[in-house]
């Protein structure tokens, strides 16, 4: 039993968090912070806790030592008190961009300010355990993942590391919650409702990760990410327009996906001839880790298109951080992660 604590738990993927370590059979939570929220039970912000808790949330102020420390902050803060958190725990999770991105120069780039702490850079593994399950075995420090990276990275993976795309455009289709607990004019119900908006048609933030992953030139990588909002809360669906340097039939893209995921607690190959269900649906994986991966070839035209779904705030980020911690503890990977999700919702 190692003891927890949730910083920034009253966010989406905070709430998600304590949801999942609550019932954690190797896990005893400790303490939760909010500076909003002080004072507050957990079940104020997170009603469906109630009845399971009775944790209230603390100040940063008052956050004592404990084995292992999630942060599921808004990006950039946890990089300004790293030093401060480090002294708090053996092992931290974070859930933010803050450790994901290897090179310093990049985060200009990518989110507009100068690493405070690039010196823990390197300390931080990609927490995504489908690529980096040895490193992060011995690892004391996990990055997470961002929940377009790791769909994306997951549906193009088996054929990236094979050198078999030439080019790829991805068309990602996401829920609400990916903008996180704190209203927006642009989450405004009435402006958000019913939506097929585009807000990230070139150069949204988790580019950078699939070209550090998946090891593309920074210059020219070849792979084109967009990004629409649709009239869902949780979930995203990645369909990847993959144009293949040599033409594949559906047969051989089975056996590369099996090769790759057979043994993959938390990947699940999807093709059906028949009914509604042929391809991945982010519905049917609400409130569980799994990562579905479908696909259809278009013979005598080398080009493959991959269709992957995950919620959010599951595989993309509560679930995936829960799944690390297993791996970094020697744990099995499906312990507190065994909801299949529902269906129907």
């Amino acid at each position: 039993m190692i003891r927890a604590s949730i910083v920034g738990a009253s966010g989406y993927a905070g709430g998600e968090l304590l949801r999942l370590l609550l019932a954690h059979p190797h896990v005893e939570v400790s303490q939760i912070t909010s500076e909003t929220y002080a004072g507050q039970y957990a079940y104020f912000l997170h009603p469906n806790l109630r009845g399971h808790t009775d944790l209230r949330f603390v100040r940063l102020a008052d956050l004592k030592p404990c084995d292992l420390l999630f942060l599921a902050l808004p990006h950039g803060q946890a990089m300004d008190r790293i030093d401060d958190f480090a002294s708090l725990a053996e092992r931290i999770i974070d859930l933010s961009a803050d450790f994901r991105l290897r090179d310093p120069a990049d985060y200009p780039r990518w989110y507009g300010r100068e690493h405070p702490a690039p010196r823990w850079l390197d300390r931080f593994v990609y927490g995504m355990p489908e690529l980096h399950r040895e490193e992060l075995r011995t690892a004391r420090y996990a990055s997470g993942t961002g929940c377009n990276a790791i769909v994306t990275l997951l549906a193009l993976w088996p054929l990236y590391r094979r050198g078999l795309v030439r080019e790829a455009v991805v068309d990602l289709k996401v829920g609400s919650s990916e903008g996180g607990s704190k209203p927006t004019p642009a989450s405004h119900h009435p402006e958000r409702a019913g939506v097929v908006r585009t807000y990230a048609p070139v150069r949204h933030r988790h580019l950078a990760e699939l070209i550090q992953e998946l090891d593309l030139d920074p210059a020219d990588p070849g792979l084109h990410l967009s990004i629409t909002s649709v009239g869902i809360v949780r979930g995203a669906l990645a369909t990847c327009h993959c144009l293949l340097k040599e033409d594949l039939d559906e047969r051989a893209v089975w056996r590369i996906y099996r090769e790759d995921y057979a043994d993959e607690p938390f990947v699940r190959l999807v093709r059906a001839r028949r009914g509604i269900h042929r391809y991945p649906e982010p519905k049917i994986l609400t409130g569980s880790n799994y990562c579905d991966i479908g696909f259809a070839a278009d013979p005598g035209h080398r080009r493959l298109v991959v269709v992957a779904a995950i919620d959010n705030l599951m595989k993309g980020a509560a679930g995936n951080a829960v799944q690390t911690m297993n791996v970094m503890y020697s744990w099995p990977e499906r312990t507190g992660l065994e909801f299949p999700g529902l269906h129907p919702i």
